[in-house]
């Protein structure tokens, strides 16, 4: 991408309902586009039922949207490639990649998360797997796959390494009900999108505790100090934070039920053993891995996150949730600011 007009053509990896949602926004706006899915029988339904029916059923696909199994198909469809696969994926995804992309090739992926394990920033993961010649960038904000492939009115943030790529991807996505700001904080826009995974985690324990409103708005709230102090010590942009990749992303995920991470939290603070409740939302749930990275990062970079941490020790310490909020609700006082 080296202008920011719309691309004619755009190869989308991942077919579960947000890459397909995603894939349905670009082909309304006139994009010839090609939707890659791992599952060849989970391919081979939707091309044949001409939509998603295991993730998003009776929405169907426009003309332009074709499925493939392969990934030739899609590095030769386009220079213009839109990863939206697991956090987890993303690393492996780009080692597949590697030998079959050029210069002219950008990277774009609307996956929220971090890599598993070495809580790296996925840009980090992309530039050790590809170099830094290849432009790359992200879209994020407050969007459920759901009201996207529906159509409804929603807006989100394009960040990336270059101002052509954040216009041009911009343009790909904006259109009808669809509205899309730039932005060159590609660090922000990452931060944003994968620690309020966490925290939409911890609103969901506590509503499943049955604490109510008071303590999901302050979850929210301290939540948003979490993801501002860390933001603030890595280099990010205050104003990334406080925009629709942080706290307008923070606020969908923390307080409707159509997020998968909300569902998990809801469902922990209801008793529930987490492989059991991952199992019945049928899909990822970034926030369960993302939440070990953050934990990490965090150690890193020596920032204090306490809700954050708490909801990792929920996770991967086998803490039970009521002893989680007793511990938050323990620390000693301190100043607001």
């Amino acid at each position: 991408m080296t202008t920011s007009e719309r691309p004619q053509k755009i190869s989308v990896y991942g077919a579960g309902s947000w890459g397909t949602a995603l894939a349905l926004q670009l082909a309304r706006n006139g994009l010839d586009v090609l939707l890659w899915g791992f599952d060849p029988k989970h391919i081979e339904a939707c091309d044949k039922a001409r939509e998603n029916t295991a993730y998003l059923p009776g929405i169907p696909f426009p003309d332009n949207l074709r499925c493939t199994d392969s990934i030739d198909d899609l590095v030769q469809h386009s220079d213009d490639q839109l990863i939206v696969i697991p956090s987890h994926g993303f690393r492996d995804l780009l080692k597949q990649l590697k030998p079959k992309l050029n210069k002219s090739h950008t990277i774009v992926w609307a996956t929220k998360g971090l890599e598993v394990g070495s809580g790296k920033l996925l840009h980090e993961v992309l530039i050790e797997e590809l170099g830094d010649e290849i432009d790359y960038g992200l879209v994020s904000g407050p969007t459920f796959a759901t009201e996207v492939a529906k159509g409804l009115p929603s807006a989100m943030t394009a960040a990336a390494s270059t101002v052509a790529l954040a216009e041009r991807t911009a343009a790909a996505f904006q259109g009808g009900n669809y509205r899309v700001y730039t932005s060159d904080d590609v660090l922000g826009v990452e931060l944003g999108g994968a620690v309020k995974n966490v925290l939409a985690i911890a609103a969901g324990i506590s509503d499943g505790l049955g604490f109510g409103a008071n303590a999901r708005a302050a979850i929210i709230t301290r939540g948003l100090a979490e993801i501002m102090r860390l933001a603030d010590k890595m280099g990010a942009q205050n104003e990334t934070i406080m925009g629709l990749s942080g706290v307008g992303d923070l606020v969908l995920t923390c307080t409707d039920n159509q997020s998968r991470n909300r569902r998990l939290g809801l469902a922990l603070g209801e008793g529930k053993n987490i492989d059991v409740a991952i199992a019945e939302i049928g899909q990822a749930v970034e926030g369960a891995k993302t939440s070990h990275s953050i934990h990490l990062l965090a150690d890193r970079a020596g920032v204090e996150m306490p809700i954050s941490a708490c909801v990792h020790k929920v996770i991967y310490e086998n803490m039970a949730p009521e002893d989680a909020v007793k511990e938050l609700l323990a620390r000693e006082l301190k100043p607001e600011f």
